[in-house]
């Protein structure tokens, strides 16, 4: 067992006994359950607009090259530097470069996975420069020290009481403070952030080829403001993200908010075309894109997997997986978590190193039941575990027992052979780890070929 499968196992068996986490969890998923059926209702068919979105992000996947150098010619016409990184360490020396070209001391950031994908805080960090995580969600975890538990909620771990301690830690306000007076606390420190950074970071929900443009969507504003006020403003977006036109945006992103967090559309969007005019007032002086691969092309060359590239990101597929939800974000150990987390790791980090998390499934569908664009996750997660044995990541001891199984479960004779009790010490003896967790396997003293047979003699 490789170390992070071993980290893994040891995180979420801590995690899943945690009564007082799983109550968190459920409380604030259960918000998020009573919320999304009332967004749903802004659709007349919600099938067929998931089946639309589906094939919109279809045409863009498969046609990728068009419409990236589509984006970035448009783009590039207003003044817009584009960047090819292949790698986070790529993208890590152009933003670096960047920042020290512009003495840069302060970074306003808005969330973005991306850069949580790229270990981006801790590189600015190194270079003396601060990195300021401007979502709320995403300040709690920063003040805390932790990763984002959630795609789209990077708290949900957190209780009020949890946030209240966090202020009262590192901030020095009153402990006990409500969730208004906190968020309160939270818009006057970063207030001055916004206005003193040389330089704002923000992702990209999704870039619009036809018109070379960036679109965000939020609930809090930090994004625009990040994205606004300092004078350098550099987006880092995964290449999956292009959508063909800006004519999609009316589907995708209520379609984003929705199955994101019920709303019916977001607070602020924004469609970002470049850097400010001569006769614009606000915006920023320069603009930078940076369109990242960091595996996504080991997707995309992998034709069942492909599919996975569709992800909008809205963190559905998280709130319904019974294995999120008792193990959390956090004991998966990966930047991308849950249900589509599982899917794309072991190929844009490593199928030997990441392949157990395809196991740390129930495969019960509710992932791909619930996909805005009908990714068929659970499928995919099977899928994984197929190509980690082609690849040859399974042990001698787990081939030799699946031969054996195939050879028994194919011959009848060998089915109806062996008592009962043998049968029993084979499975809760000898298949490693089966009984840990579980109750014992008790076989039935007759397979049910052999009660058929009795039966039809009877008659």
């Amino acid at each position: 067992m490789n170390k992070n499968a071993a980290t893994f196992i040891a995180k979420s068996t801590i995690k899943a006994a945690d009564l007082e986490h799983r109550r968190k969890i459920n409380y604030n998923i259960s918000k998020y359950n009573a919320a999304v059926p009332n967004g749903k209702k802004q659709f007349a068919n919600i099938e067929s607009t998931r089946e639309l979105a589906k094939n919109i992000k279809w045409e863009a996947v498969e046609h990728l090259d068009k419409y990236l150098l589509e984006f970035e010619k448009k783009i590039s016409e207003r003044g817009v530097k584009v960047f090819w990184a292949e790698n986070d360490k790529q993208t890590l020396e152009i933003i670096g470069k960047i920042c020290t070209e512009k003495n840069c001391k302060t970074v306003v950031k808005s969330k973005s996975m991306v850069t949580e994908e790229i270990h981006l805080n801790p590189y600015l960090e190194k270079l003396g420069i601060e990195s300021v995580e401007t979502d709320l969600g995403e300040y709690i975890q920063q003040l805390d020290n932790e990763p984002p538990y959630h795609i789209v909620t990077p708290a949900m771990h957190k209780s009020k009481e949890d946030v209240a301690r966090v202020f009262t830690e590192h901030l020095g306000v009153p402990n006990g403070l409500t969730p208004e007076e906190l968020t309160q606390v939270a818009r006057n420190t970063l207030r001055e952030k916004f206005a003193n950074a040389e330089v704002g970071i923000t992702g990209a929900n999704f870039i619009l080829a036809d018109i070379g443009a960036v679109a965000v969507t939020e609930n809090e504003g930090n994004a625009r403001l990040s994205c606004s006020m300092p004078k350098t403003h550099i987006v880092i977006a995964g290449i999956e993200k292009v959508l063909p036109s800006v004519h999609d945006l009316h589907l995708f992103w209520p379609l984003l908010s929705t199955f994101g967090t019920g709303q019916k559309v977001t607070v602020y969007n924004t469609i970002i075309t470049g850097a400010k005019l001569e006769n614009e007032v606000d915006g920023p002086a320069e603009m930078y894109v940076i369109l990242l691969d960091n595996g996504r092309t080991n997707l995309l060359v992998n034709p069942t997997v492909r599919e996975a590239l569709n992800c909008i990101k809205c963190g559905a597929c998280l709130n319904v997986c019974p294995v999120y939800k008792n193990i959390g974000g956090h004991s998966y150990g990966t930047t991308y978590s849950g249900p589509i987390g599982k899917v794309i790791t072991p190929y844009m980090k490593g199928m030997e190193d990441y392949k157990h998390l395809s196991y740390a499934s129930s495969l019960c569908g509710a992932c791909t039941e619930v996909c805005p664009v009908h990714i068929n996750i659970h499928e995919l997660l099977i899928d994984n575990r197929r190509e980690a044995v082609l690849e040859g990541y399974s042990t001698i001891a787990e081939r030799v027992a699946w031969k054996a199984w195939k050879k028994a479960s194919l011959s009848r004779k060998l089915m109806n052979s062996g008592n009962a009790k043998l049968k029993n010490w084979v499975v809760n003896k000898m298949v490693k780890g089966w009984s840990k967790q579980r109750g014992d396997i008790q076989f039935s003293k007759k397979t049910f070929n052999e009660m058929w047979q009795d039966f039809r003699t009877d008659l």
